[in-house]
């Protein structure tokens, strides 16, 4: 099955960044999910309006990592990734789903808009699967 590039310009995150731990053939990876919302104008004149479009998104390994150490709500991103299908049976009824999975991702905050959203002490939300001690790091 082909897989579909996915391009999503200038979008901002809906919420953290929440990220899991989950075995896989090579080991223990990092699993992150990010809802990322961008919106368009359509139309003109009296007709004009805004349309939204939210993509949830999986990102793997240090990746995921990363982004959950660095990117917060509201956080503006631009995203290359692919799109597949994921359908399946249940019930006797085919159930129609897509997975996106990034490919790349780029921050778009500057340092100090960065530092400002994540709060007074100037770091990323601590996530469970790292010890204070490297919070800082």
């Amino acid at each position: 099955m082909a897989n579909v590039q996915v391009i999503q310009r200038n979008a901002h995150l809906a919420g953290p960044v929440r990220i899991e731990f989950v075995e896989r053939r090579e080991g223990r990876i990092a699993k992150g999910v990010l809802t990322a919302i961008s919106n368009a104008v359509r139309g003109s004149g009296d007709t004009r309006e805004q349309q939204a479009t939210a993509i949830q998104w999986t990102l793997w390994g240090p990746q995921a990592e990363n982004a959950a150490a660095y990117l917060g709500r509201g956080s503006h991103v631009n995203i290359v990734g692919r799109v597949k299908n994921n359908n399946f049976e249940k019930d006797g009824a085919t159930v129609y789903g897509m997975d996106f999975t990034v490919e790349e991702i780029d921050y778009l905050d500057s340092r100090a808009e960065a530092e400002a959203r994540r709060g007074p002490e100037g770091r990323a939300q601590q996530h469970p699967s790292r010890p204070a001690a490297h919070a800082n790091a």
